[in-house]
């Protein structure tokens, strides 16, 4: 005989619901992370128990980016579904949606400054670190281009001065060289003094 199917109904024993509840939930957990391997699939899974206890997991992309979305396909199916209603709603939904985008950039934003970490799980934690590390990488990869390009700049300028001072010396040179052609010329040609012949009177005395 087949397996009989069973009725889902709330269990009444609060201990065999609390049994149920752990070995499912652990099943639940598995299943999602299986299928996030298997298929490359991002998931996003939220349980909270009969005492409001949190239970959840994400694949590597975090559960806020995963939520966030989730609201952006959610707002983009409510408005081809909701073409036909009034703008005002659309407005509406449009200014809720874009404050609570502000609210989680606003919060991220406190996170990166290292302030209100004392509500975020483990997980969140490391993902966050992720991200700085994510982050501090990308800025350090720039900060070194900006370097090489500043002193490839600078090679650059360094040569364009040494060409000129090339010139300038060569400029030099040949005009130091002129110079002393010329003055070799110069000492080349015949001296010519001027002989200065005074003629004085001798007064004559007779013996």
């Amino acid at each position: 005989m087949g397996r009989s199917k069973v009725q889902l109904k709330r269990i009444e024993n609060k201990i065999n619901r609390q049994v149920t509840f752990s070995k499912r939930k652990t099943g639940l957990l598995k299943k999602a992370k299986e299928i996030s391997v298997l298929c490359d699939a991002e998931v996003a899974l939220i349980i909270f128990s009969h005492n409001g206890k949190l239970f959840d997991y994400s694949t590597d992309s975090c559960m806020e980016q995963i939520l966030e979305r989730h609201e952006r396909c959610g707002y983009a199916e409510r408005l081809l579904v909701g073409n036909d209603t009034d703008t005002q709603e659309n407005w509406t939904m449009e200014y809720t949606r874009l404050k609570a985008k502000v609210e989680l950039l606003q919060r991220n934003h406190r996170h990166y400054m290292g302030e209100e970490l004392d509500s975020m799980s483990l997980k969140e934690l490391q993902c966050l670190e992720q991200q700085l590390d994510t982050g501090l990488k990308n800025i350090r990869t720039r900060k070194t281009q900006v370097m090489y390009e500043a002193i490839s700049e600078l090679q650059k300028k360094e040569k364009g001065i040494q060409e000129q001072n090339n010139m300038l010396s060569k400029e030099i040179k040949e005009k130091e060289k002129v110079v002393a052609q010329e003055a070799a010329a110069q000492w080349e040609q015949p001296n010519y003094r001027l002989i200065h012949v005074s003629y004085y009177k001798i007064p004559f005395f007779p013996v």
